[in-house]
């Protein structure tokens, strides 16, 4: 297939050239590539009101401005998220800001929500056919905003008509103070803003936060709390990690940015698991990080996660992935006797 001749292609390229020329190999080639077979039933999942066909979804990062969504979705994902997206278009960091740790399975990226706004992003997203594929949006706020809730309330309201989930993210370490969102007080009033802002649009839309793998247990209380209370549908375990396992091998470990991949698994999972502990069955989670196998969704659904997302292993291993994983986690579901993923998840 031309699609993964071009992927294999890409790799050879520098981490962030490769990126760009993957989005637009897709752009070009998406209307062409085959969609993936019908799912299994088995793999079906329904929360926030969506019947998603498999639990396995992309994450945001890949498609920062909703370009290829659809031609994503094509290669098997459940649900595809977009952005991060911010009111006002903004460049990021400078370059060189994402770095490939081959020998880990994993890369350090510090782009700094480089994005072309969300007004490209809605006039983009209005061409969209009404029967395409799941689409999550993930909202941010400008690096120089005065007022970063308000960003994100003007964001919500600009794009939520296009999305059948929102994604609050207030966990990139690559902005500065961004994370400072999380503290309880802060996270209180966001959070409130937004729920305000979807009551008075008369709107049922769900709203996730997704939080920081690197918060503690008193902060993990304070966001199972304030989440609770303030009437969002679920949580994304997690963002980036800003921690460096002492078992890194890559010659680029000592950069500076977010880790993810294989190296994030262990620790992003334990924080499900716990954050599954604080929340019970009241807010769905979405378990995030280091996934690269069947075995690897099969343990995120078993500690807590309803869905999963994933980007960096998909970054070295092509499109071919999702298959894989489906064809992995149907066989860890018939090993342990599960009719369904929602029975795994019990």
């Amino acid at each position: 297939m031309i699609v993964d001749a071009g992927a294999a292609l890409v790799r050879t390229l520098p981490p962030e050239t490769a990126h760009r020329a993957t989005l637009g190999l897709l752009q070009v080639a998406g209307p062409f590539v085959p969609r993936a077979r019908t799912d299994d039933p088995r793999l079906a999942v329904d929360v926030l009101g969506l019947h998603f066909p498999n639990p396995i979804g992309l994450a945001a990062g890949f498609d920062k401005d909703g370009v290829v969504p659809d031609a994503m979705a094509k290669f098997g994902f459940g649900f595809v998220e977009c952005g991060t997206v911010t009111p006002r278009p903004q460049a990021g960091n400078p370059r060189p800001r994402l770095f490939r740790l081959r020998d880990d399975r994993a890369v350090i990226n510090r782009m700094g929500f480089n994005n072309g706004g969300m007004e490209a992003m809605a006039r983009r997203l209005e061409e969209r056919k009404k029967n395409a594929a799941i689409l999550g949006i993930n909202i941010g706020a400008n690096k120089d905003s005065a007022d970063r809730s308000a960003d994100y309330r003007d964001a919500f309201l600009r794009l939520a008509p296009y999305a059948a989930y929102v994604t609050v993210n207030v966990s990139s370490p690559n902005t500065p103070g961004l994370r400072g969102l999380q503290n309880r007080s802060e996270l209180e009033h966001l959070l409130g803003l937004l729920t305000g802002a979807r009551a008075n649009m008369n709107s049922r839309i769900p709203l996730l936060l997704k939080i920081a793998p690197d918060i503690d247990k008193s902060a993990a209380d304070d966001i199972a709390a304030v989440s609770l209370a303030s009437g969002i549908e679920g949580l994304i375990v997690g963002n980036t990690t800003i921690a460096r396992p002492a078992s890194l091998r890559g010659g680029q470990a000592h950069q500076s940015g977010g880790l993810s991949g294989a190296p994030l698994f262990a620790p992003s999972t334990a924080l499900l698991r716990a954050m599954r502990e604080r929340v019970g069955s009241r807010l769905m989670l979405v378990g995030v990080g280091g996934i690269a196998s069947g075995a690897d969704v099969y343990a995120k659904i078993r500690a807590g996660a309803s869905l999963v997302q994933l980007y960096t292993a998909l970054a070295y291993e092509g499109p071919g992935l999702v298959a894989r994983l489906k064809r992995e986690l149907l066989a860890c579901l018939a090993r342990d006797g599960h009719s369904c993923v929602a029975d795994a998840a019990k």
